[in-house]
C-alpha cells in the first residue's frame, strides 16, 4: 500500500494511492499515528479497502498534501552514512552510526516551503531514504530487524550548517528547526520495495542535479541501524528513521553553496515518489 495525508496542515484526512489514483481513507476512521501501527493499522487498513472496493472517494486534484505519518513520537536520524558525503565534507567513516535527532515541529508535507531560518546564512539540503518502525522496538537483533519495518518514504534532511557545526552544541541545533523534515509524498509498505538497499536517490536545485546517489551505498544497512538505534533508546510505532545522504549537498561544494529564498529543490527516490520546496525567508507572523 502507498499511504498518504491530505488537507489542510494540521487538519490533514488519510488516503491511499491505488494505481496512480487518491482515495479518501477518512472513513476508516483513524490517523497514521502511533496507535495506528501498533495496533495492527497497516492490516486492518488493507481489510477496510478491500471491503470497500468500488466505493472509496477519489481526492480531488491539487489537494496539499501532508506528511504521510502524523507526528512521531521522535525523528532519529543518521549521519554521514554515505562514504562520498563524508569524504566531500572532510569527516572521517564513522565506526559506528552517527545519531541526531530533528524536532518533531520540523515535520511538514513534502511541498510545503522550506523556511529559512531567522538569522541563516547556510541553509542545505539532503535527500535520504527514510524508515518508518512498525511496531515497538527495544534491544532487537539485527536479524529480526526488518520484520520491524512498517515501510519508507522520501525525506529532505534539510540542515543549517552553521547552527550545526559552528554553535557549540550538538547538530541537533542546525537539524531542528520548522520545516526542515518534508516527508512524503506517501509511506510505501515495506512490500512495495523489492530492495530497499539499491534504490536510486537524486536531488536538483533550480533545475540541476546536485545529488544523485544510491542506497546500495549505505555504510551501515537498514536492518543494522534499526538494531543498532534499539540498543540505545525504544522505537515507538510510527517512529522515523532518516538514513544519511549521498555526496552533492552545499557544504561539500566548492565554495560552498546554501539556500536562498526563491530556491526550488526537487528531489525523488525509486519508488518512493518525488517533492517539489520552495525556499522562503523567515517573515515574522
Amino acid at each position: 500500500m502507498k499511504l498518504i495525508r491530505y488537507g489542510a496542515a494540521g487538519k490533514e484526512k488519510t488516503g491511499v494511492i491505488i494505481d496512480d489514483i487518491k482515495y479518501d481513507t477518512s472513513a476508516f476512521g483513524e490517523d497514521y499515528n502511533e496507535a495506528f501501527f501498533e495496533n495492527d493499522g497497516l492490516n486492518r487498513l488493507q481489510q477496510f479497502i478491500e471491503s470497500n472496493k468500488g466505493a472509496l472517494t477519489k481526492i480531488a486534484s491539487g489537494e496539499r498534501l501532508g506528511s504521510p505519518v502524523a507526528r512521531p513520537s521522535k525523528i532519529v536520524c543518521i549521519g554521514l552514512n554515505y562514504k562520498d558525503h563524508a569524504e566531500e565534507t572532510n569527516a572521517p567513516l564513522p565506526s559506528e552510526p552517527i545519531i541526531f535527532f530533528k524536532s518533531t515541529t520540523a515535520l511538514v508535507g513534502p511541498n510545503d516551503d522550506i523556511i529559512i531560518p531567522k538569522n541563516s546564512v547556510k541553509t542545505d539540503w539532503e535527500v535520504e531514504l527514510a524508515v518508518v518502525i512498525g511496531k515497538k522496538a527495544s534491544y532487537i537483533e539485527e536479524s529480526e530487524a526488518m520484520d520491524y519495518v512498517a515501510g519508507y518514504c522520501l525525506h529532505n534532511d534539510v540542515s543549517e550548517r552553521e547552527f550545526q557545526l559552528e554553535r557549540n552544541g550538538t547538530w541537533d541545533k542546525g537539524k531542528g528547526c520548522d520545516t526542515f523534515a518534508p516527508i512524503g509524498p506517501f509511506l510505501a509498505t515495506a512490500d512495495e520495495v523489492k530492495d530497499v538497499h539499491n534504490l536510486h536517490l537524486w536531488l536538483t536545485l533550480n533545475g540541476k542535479t546536485v545529488q544523485d546517489g544510491s542506497t546500495s551505498n549505505l555504510i551501515f544497512n537498514i536492518p543494522y541501524l534499526v538494531a543498532y538505534i534499539s540498543q540505545f533508546m525504544t522505537l515507538l510505532p510510527g517512529d522515523i528513521i532518516s538514513t544519511g545522504t549521498p555526496a552533492g549537498v552545499g557544504l561539500g561544494m566548492k565554495p560552498p553553496l546554501y539556500l536562498k529564498a526563491g530556491d526550488v529543490v526537487e528531489l525523488g527516490i525509486d519508488g518512493l515518489g518525488e517533492a517539489r520546496q520552495v525556499l522562503k525567508a523567515y517573515a515574522k507572523n
